[in-house]
């Protein structure tokens, strides 16, 4: 029940996130700094306490994911809107995404999610440009600033390769093992 309303929580905080990327002047910037890193223990918590109370299931681990994969995306996408990274990034989260899960499904035929190395560190990695936006948008010097959407922009297109990079992995591996 925890584990689910920290999940939940991060649910919640989809819409709000991705507003305080595409419309600025609707969130205050340390409020969406504090939606993400809301965003992130909820995360880091939620399959904590599933397991140290006995609640782990593959439903939790599938809602857990999926509302991992729907709060990068609104965020990314949201993001990418506005002109702040590329929009390929929110694209292939979603690609790489639904084939974890059909792949994972259908054709290994588990009730659990099986996640692979490179995948696992992509859903990591994906809320790192999104801290580094939030905090562009605090009042920090205008050349930090630069910085920070600069390195954010480069994260992106480093994160579509080892999506790509995931993606063909779990392709090939689907091959041999099929």
């Amino acid at each position: 029940m925890i584990a689910h309303a920290l999940t939940g929580l991060r649910l919640l905080l989809v819409v709000p996130t991705a507003i305080g990327f595409a419309r600025p002047d609707l969130l205050p910037p340390a409020w969406l700094l504090g939606c993400i890193l809301l965003a992130i223990a909820s995360d880091m918590l939620d399959g904590v306490a599933a397991r140290r109370m006995g609640t782990a299931s593959p439903s939790g681990q599938l809602f857990d994911h999926g509302t991992d994969c729907l709060y990068v995306t609104a965020a990314l996408a949201a993001a990418a809107y506005v002109g702040l990274l590329t929009p390929l990034l929110p694209l292939l989260v979603a690609v790489a995404f639904g084939q974890y899960v059909l792949d994972s499904h259908f054709l290994h035929r588990d009730k659990v999610l099986r996640s692979s190395f490179i995948g696992r560190w992509n859903g990591i990695a994906y809320f790192v440009p999104l801290v580094i936006l939030a905090v562009a948008r605090l009042e920090v010097p205008d050349t930090l600033a630069q910085t920070l959407f600069g390195a954010a922009a480069v994260l992106a297109w480093i994160l579509v390769i080892t999506t790509l990079v995931s993606i063909a992995d779990r392709a090939l591996a689907g091959r041999r093992t099929g």
